[in-house]
């Protein structure tokens, strides 16, 4: 596989792109991570989400310590090149560190922000660290 498709990202100066993750079947929007060139390309050789935290200044495997990886389904490319969207099956059926299916679990209800979504498992009996 040539490199020329990385090349058609218009990454940002710090070089990292928005990476959108839905969940496939549902279409609810599961995360809002980052990626570098190394991470997308990583996700595509391997099928899995990989991406750049940009708190621990590293490459990760999404699930590489919580076992709830990412299976990507497709990948896609927006009109201004600047922003990726995966489609995933999410595996173990959590993708936030709180524990909880999606990252967006609150909802603004009246002036107040409501967590919506129950904790599927307590983030002490994921992340061992």
């Amino acid at each position: 596989m040539t490199e020329n498709w990385l090349n058609k990202v218009n990454w940002a100066q710090d070089g990292l792109v928005p990476a959108i993750t839905q969940e496939a079947g549902t279409g609810r929007v599961l995360t809002v991570a980052y990626m570098n060139r190394e991470a997308l390309e990583k996700t595509v050789l391997s099928k899995e989400a990989h991406y750049w935290s940009r708190s621990r200044k590293k490459l990760w495997h999404k699930g590489e310590e919580s076992g709830h990886t990412q299976k990507v389904r497709s990948i896609r490319l927006d009109c201004d090149e600047d922003a990726i969207l995966i489609e995933v099956e999410q595996i173990g059926g959590i993708a936030c560190h709180t524990g909880r299916h999606s990252c967006f679990y609150q909802e603004l209800q009246d002036g107040k922000w409501v967590a919506t979504d129950p904790v599927l498992r307590d983030p002490k009996d994921i992340y061992k660290a």
